[in-house]
């Protein structure tokens, strides 16, 4: 049986609100670092449970169906074997949207890693998420929004998990986001050479990238407005969001993200730094 977000759980109280009065939006970012495939599969039990009460019920055949990963109007999108989705998965997806439910009032599509969604998929997907049928529903699961579109993010309405994993980031992911505000190669490419002489494993680039990521993604989303977090890493994120363009932001954030992703793969540590560090001058360049 597919695991369900906890009734304890302060997201699963919010959903309860929204679905009691019918706003449960069409469009839905759940990031952050909790279980976000249990909150999609919460919200798709809410937006199709059958009770005239609470929902989701968790009782009622449709939510024992979401439950069980069963229900035919909920499609879970992901691709095991590779690490973007195939172009021809997302148009066959944009059709299906337009076939009506089979049994519940809405149709729900759960994005499970919005990793693997390129700026192709994404673009594909726009209209259907902005025009699409009424009863289509969206849930994308990522680490943080900046993984999608400002296009498709400004269709969604996100909703934050905060699981055991939240931590603040690491005093090296920190750094080497202060070296990147800098603005400067040299700097930032000494402090991942040294990361690299220090022979990290795998798992800790990872992490430190991953951690870099959402700082230069909180930079992103501190220049569309949004109001700046406390501690070190706001700091960090204010100092790329002043001294770097948008651009060179964006591609910044983009090559972390890129990188951390490659780590869950069987990749050399040294060869991702390095990798690093040779974007990093072609981004400034």
């Amino acid at each position: 049986m597919a695991q369900l977000l906890s009734e304890k759980d302060p997201l699963a109280r919010r959903v309860r609100r929204l679905a009691q009065h019918g706003n449960l939006p069409h469009a839905i970012i759940l990031s952050g670092t909790g279980d976000r495939l249990s909150a999609a599969r919460y919200i798709a039990a809410a937006m199709l449970c059958r009770s005239e009460g609470d929902r989701p019920c968790l009782r009622c055949a449709a939510c024992r169906k979401v439950a069980e990963g069963i229900h035919p109007d909920v499609r879970l999108v992901q691709d095991a074997e590779r690490k973007e989705l195939a172009v021809d998965t997302v148009r066959e997806l944009r059709q299906d949207v337009y076939i009506r439910p089979n049994e519940g009032a809405r149709k729900v599509c759960i994005f499970a890693d919005c990793g693997q969604l390129n700026e192709r998929d994404q673009n594909v997907l726009l209209k259907i998420v902005e025009e699409g049928p009424s009863y289509a529903a969206f849930l994308f699961c990522a680490d943080s929004a900046a993984a999608l579109l400002p296009t498709i993010r400004s269709r969604c309405v996100e909703l934050k998990l905060r699981g055991e994993e939240d931590a603040p980031a690491s005093e090296q992911a920190l750094a080497l986001c202060r070296a990147f505000a800098g603005g400067e190669v040299l700097p930032a490419v000494e402090l991942l050479v040294s990361l690299e002489n220090r022979r990290l494993k795998r798992e800790q680039v990872q992490t430190l990238l991953e951690d870099a990521w959402r700082v230069a993604a909180e930079a992103l989303l501190l220049g569309c407005g949004k109001a700046p977090l406390p501690g070190p890493a706001g700091d960090a994120a204010a100092a790329l969001s002043r001294s770097l363009s948008r651009s060179r932001l964006q591609k910044l954030t983009d090559c972390l993200h890129r990188y951390a992703a490659e780590c869950r793969y069987n990749v050399g540590p040294g060869h991702v730094l390095g990798a690093l560090a040779a974007e990093w001058e072609a981004i400034l360049g």
